[in-house]
């Protein structure tokens, strides 16, 4: 029938959608790997010295202006031994790191944050787990460091830097009430003197005084960096999600640079701007350099292969000049923490960032996600459960959408009425398709049918699918947030199967057999719904009419809890919605029927006319 022929159409349409999105945003991004770029040469480079650690020395070759050279790039000898957390952690002095949200410390030798934990994340639902590790010492074998420093020349001698020893001045520990205090005077008496400081969330601020006792003036830039020594083990590699280097820089914009991007870039330097940040990005948790907002700077994303490889999103300020005997203040910030909605749009607000709510990957769908998230981050502080909130979500969008199913479903209902009359003409017609398609037409256009009704509710709830899935996957909140029984983490798959009966079975069952209750429970209200429609006569389609849900359940087996909650929700009130219009508009409801025929005996097909009765 031409109506279940348009309805099957859009499952067909849906199915596509589903399984390209699938591929392209669930599978992982296969890239090929390209032949090693040549290593790059840093002729400004070549001629500095290293550290110990094999890292560039604050040392800058003679010049007048500040050398526009940041740490990092020299060769990173790989160690033959990596250290332990414990043992790396103890080759410095520390200023130990306490808040009501993080831990770690401070390394006086470059006054470099490397180590830091989050104390309300672990790394599963086991509220025993660890708690998360963002930052780690370098030694260690994925060492990973937020740094600021300068970058000067021969006539203000030597500055800050990866290899300076810092001294501490009065208190050694930092928490949000008692900032601390690091000193250090070079050999031409140039004074440097950072006070640090934390809030009670992720925000680090670092302000510099320099004071230049000579006769003479000095110009010197500051410098940032964020440095990850290799990739993380579970780094996405889908394009549903970015993780990686990332930054706003200036009216440059968004800047994403995925890791396999910048090991075939190598380097990838940005145009002078104003504004903005750089750092580097997992799912959840972030390392980002904010620069003073009103004042110029050049931003960098790189690759090192020399030694152990590594990946470097930084900055380099403008140069300032610091007259005789008197003192330039440079304040920069470094966020190190959870990507929280909230927090990262309030420090937007408060610090002035350059479309720091970027940091969160809103994707393409931005329009629809970030609404969704806030109305269900609303919903969720009355209710206290995001899976409430997210059944309380989907009956406002049925209700906002209640005009278009309504007509949808009131055309469709009358197409049921219409049937004896379509039948008649295909009949009538058999021979002439073009004249039976001309009557259909006549047909639907005097009775007033819209043959694509059936076709809104579900591209309708396409978007929002989608939205809610951009939503549950990429934002903190959702991650190991609670439903009712089993769902401990809405954001994660179903944990049950089917095929070890719901773990009574001790059997570990492989993640393409992982069918839990939720999936199960959505196959099956996705089969009630189907069912409301008169069978298909034509086989094909029955078949077709017949597993959907199955192939459904299993497809949609493998997303997060909280969308097959969701898709659950909706069939059964498309459901009720549906049988209610139905109902109203007078056209039968074939669900029973369709249900007692599943289970009705065949009877044989009778003999034609013209047949013999079989010789006994």
């Amino acid at each position: 029938m031409e109506k279940n022929r348009n309805f099957f159409l859009t499952i067909g349409l849906s199915i596509l959608i589903l399984t390209l999105w699938q591929v392209f945003y669930l599978g992982p991004k296969t890239e090929a790997q390209k032949e090693q770029a040549r290593i790059e040469a840093q002729n400004n480079q070549a001629a500095q010295p290293t550290t110990a650690n094999g890292e560039t020395s604050n040392t800058i070759p003679q010049g007048s202006a500040p050398q526009a050279g940041i740490p990092g790039q020299a060769a990173e000898a790989p160690a033959a031994q990596p250290l332990t957390r414990d043992v790396a952690l103890t080759q410095s002095k520390r200023i130990s790191i306490d808040t009501p949200r993080v831990s770690g410390s401070i390394n006086t030798v470059g006054a470099r944050l490397d180590d830091l934990f989050l104390k309300d994340y672990r790394e599963t639902v086991d509220p025993t787990s660890p708690e998360i590790e963002l930052l780690a010492p370098s030694g260690v074998k994925k060492a990973y460091f937020a740094e600021l420093g300068f970058s000067g020349n021969d006539a203000i001698g030597t500055v800050p830097g990866p290899a300076t020893e810092w001294n501490i001045e009065g208190n050694d520990k930092l928490t949000p009430s008692t900032p601390v205090t690091l000193t250090y005077a070079n050999e031409k008496g140039i004074q440097f003197k950072r006070v640090i400081s934390v809030d009670e969330n992720y925000m680090f601020a670092v302000e510099d005084t320099i004071t230049n006792p000579t006769e003479a003036a000095v110009s010197l830039s500051s410098y940032g960096r964020v440095t990850r020594f290799e990739k993380p083990e579970h780094a996405s590699g889908t394009y549903v999600l970015h993780e990686g280097l990332i930054g706003v820089v200036g009216d440059q914009g968004l800047q994403e640079i995925s890791y396999s991007k910048i090991e075939d870039e190598k380097n990838k330097p940005l145009a002078k701007a104003t504004g903005g940040w750089v750092g580097i990005t997992d799912k959840y948790w972030a390392a980002t350099l904010i620069p003073p907002q009103n004042e110029s700077y050049e931003a960098r994303f790189s690759y090192f292969t020399d030694g152990t490889p590594r990946y470097q999103a930084d900055f380099l300020s403008a140069p300032i000049t610091i007259a005789a005997g008197q003192n330039a203040v440079v304040k920069n910030h470094v966020f190190a923490g959870a990507k929280e909605v909230a927090k990262i749009k309030e420090y937007e607000e408060k610090l002035g960032i350059k479309q720091f709510e970027l940091l969160i990957d809103w994707g393409w769908f931005y329009f629809i996600t970030k609404p969704m998230f806030y109305l269900i981050d609303w919903i969720y502080k009355f209710s206290g459960n995001f899976g409430v909130a997210i059944l309380v979500v989907t009956i406002l969008l049925k209700g906002l959408f209640f005009p278009l199913a309504n007509k949808s479903y009131k055309s469709m209902a009358r197409m049921k009425m219409m049937q004896p009359a379509m039948l008649e003409i295909r009949e009538k017609y058999a021979d002439d398709k073009v004249k039976q398609q001309q009557e259909m037409m006549q047909l639907y256009k005097r009775e007033k049918i819209n043959p694509l009704a059936g076709c809104w509710p579900v591209l309708v709830q396409i978007p929002v699918f989608f939205a809610l899935y951009k939503v549950l996957y990429v934002t903190i909140e959702m991650r190991h947030a609670p439903f009712f029984g089993w769902i401990h983490d809405l954001a994660a798959p179903d944990p049950t199967s089917l095929f070890n009966l719901f773990g009574l079975l001790p059997w570990d069952v492989p993640s393409i057999l992982m069918v839990g209750v939720w999936p199960l429970i959505m196959g099956i209200t996705m089969f009630l719904q189907m069912r409301m429609n008169p069978t298909p006569p034509d086989p094909t389609q029955a078949a077709i009419f017949t597993w959907m849900p199955i192939i459904f359940t299993f497809m949609l087996a493998a997303f997060p809890a909280g969308l097959v909650i969701y898709w659950a929700w909706n069939n059964t009130l498309s459901i009720l919605q549906q049988g209610m219009i139905m109902k109203r508009q007078g056209a039968k409801i074939e669900l029973f029927d369709n249900l007692k025929g599943m289970f009705k005996k065949k009877e044989p097909a009778a003999p034609a006319k013209n047949d013999k009765p079989a010789k006994k």
